[in-house]
Parts: C-alpha cells; sequence; structure tokens
C-alpha cells in the first residue's frame, strides 16, 4: 500500500514521467547540436579553459571523464571533468555543457552562497535521500511518530538539496552563456543551439525537484491519513 496508494500514483508518478520526457528531451537537444560543429572549431576543453581564464581562475585542471553527460566540477580537487563527447568535441552542444561546467568553477572560487549552502547539505542530503522515505513510511506503518518525524526531516533535507540546485545549475548557466556571448566564442545562431542545450539540461533538474517534492507530500499526505 505504501508503493502503490493514491498519492504515489497522483503525485509521484507525474513526477516521474516528467523526469523521463525531461532525459529524453536532454539526450535528444545534445545529441543534435553534438552534430553541429562551432565556427572556430574549439573544443569543449578550450572553451572551458577560456571561461577560466578570462575569469582570473588559474588553480582549476580541466580533465576528461568516461561517459556521456557524466560531465561535472569537482570542487574538492578543483577539477573539471568533462565527458569524451565535450571534452574533445567541437560541437555548439560541447562548447555550451563545458562553458556551464566551468561557470560552477567561478562559483566555487567566488564562495556563490547557494553552492556553498548546497555543499553543506550534501552528506544529509545523501542519508535523506535513500532512508528518509523508508523510515517515514515505517514511523507511520508501526505508528512511531519518532520514526516518522525523522524520516521526513532527513527526506526534508534531501528535497532541500534537490531545490537550492535550482538556482546553483541556471546560474552556471547565465555565467556560460555571458561568457560565450561577450567574447564571440559563438555566433548569435549557434547561441541559439547553446542555449537550447542548457535549457534541456535545466529541465531535468526542475524534474527532479518536482519528484521530490511529490514524494515528500506523499509521505505527509499518508501520515496524515494514517492519524485520522
Amino acid at each position: 500500500m505504501f508503493y502503490f496508494d493514491q498519492y504515489y500514483l497522483i503525485l509521484v508518478v507525474p513526477a516521474l514521467l516528467l523526469s523521463v520526457i525531461a532525459q529524453i528531451s536532454v539526450k535528444s537537444t545534445f545529441s543534435k547540436y553534438s552534430e553541429i560543429r562551432n565556427r572556430h572549431g574549439i573544443t569543449g576543453a578550450e572553451a572551458a579553459a577560456s571561461v577560466l581564464k578570462i575569469n582570473g581562475i588559474r588553480d582549476v585542471s580541466i580533465a576528461p571523464v568516461q561517459g556521456s553527460l557524466t560531465d561535472h566540477y569537482d570542487p574538492s580537487s578543483k577539477t573539471l571533468r568533462l565527458s569524451g563527447p565535450v571534452y574533445r568535441e567541437t560541437s555548439i552542444a560541447a562548447v555550451g555543457v563545458a562553458a556551464h561546467e566551468a561557470g560552477h568553477a567561478i562559483q566555487h572560487a567566488k564562495s556563490y552562497a547557494p553552492l556553498v549552502l548546497r555543499s553543506t547539505l550534501v552528506p544529509v542530503a545523501n542519508l535523506g535521500s535513500s532512508l528518509g522515505p523508508y523510515i517515514a513510511l515505517s514511523g507511520i506503518f508501526f505508528r512511531l511518530p519518532i520514526l516518522l518525524n525523522l524520516g521526513i526531516v532527513l527526506f526534508g533535507a534531501a528535497v532541500a538539496f534537490y531545490l537550492i540546485t535550482l538556482p546553483v545549475e541556471i546560474d552556471a548557466s547565465r555565467r556560460a552563456l555571458a561568457h560565450l556571448e561577450r567574447n564571440a566564442i559563438l555566433s548569435p545562431e549557434e547561441m541559439t543551439g547553446a542555449k537550447k542545450v542548457l535549457t534541456a539540461a535545466a529541465f531535468t533538474y526542475v524534474a527532479s525537484a518536482l519528484t521530490a517534492v511529490a514524494s515528500l507530500a506523499r509521505i505527509i499526505l499518508l501520515s496524515r491519513d494514517r492519524r485520522n
């Protein structure tokens, strides 16, 4: 009953479907603009290096990482890791994604508040995401308010992490696009493609946040019904 209750069907399933649509969209958009070479023929790694240099960041390294769409910035080692289709390719998609990840390095260097807050939430968010729902549902089933409250608090931290991720990702894209446009790395037509790639990527974070919020709302509604 906890996995297929009415709230799961009404709240969580639509959010999960939205997440699937978002994943399909980002892969499709990335694939489309991966086929279009940028006019200067610069690679994703070169674009990222340009963003870092212009912003005076010289202590961040750029390295390849396996996989596709596995690009990320590692603040612990100050390393910008770019997947093969981004690191070595000269497509519009590669430049857009690489510049976005460099945007995170800029945030880190400037101690961008939402990024700092998100980083502090990582340990409890990881715990809350994996165990919070089960602890809360156990509290509902066994009528143990302490377990219910603990689960909601833990999962609430995970939800907060997803919500805080939204401004972090949007700001990184804003920084990236501003740099690409201001320094004429991409033409106006190419900028349109880069914006579409980063918008599709942002859609996945929105879908993830909605799924997390829907799951938390479901738990709260289940606890209310159990009390009644």
